[in-house]
């Protein structure tokens, strides 16, 4: 399972903030496993590649 952020579907800019965050709200325990730093597998990231069905079709 992918855990990088900035290939996920659910990364999106926030133009009040102006940065990106995730969309998603994770629980307590899954937040503190993401701010551990430790080996953090997000059971909702999503394929952020929108052009990978595309390359699969040539």
């Amino acid at each position: 399972m992918a855990t990088n952020c900035e290939t996920c579907a659910n990364y999106e800019y926030d133009e009040y903030f102006e940065c990106y965050v995730c969309a998603v709200n994770l629980d307590e325990d899954d937040m503190q496993k993401f701010l551990s730093g430790n080996d953090f597998e997000c059971a909702f990231w999503q394929n952020g590649d929108e052009y990978a069905v595309v390359r699969k079709q040539n």
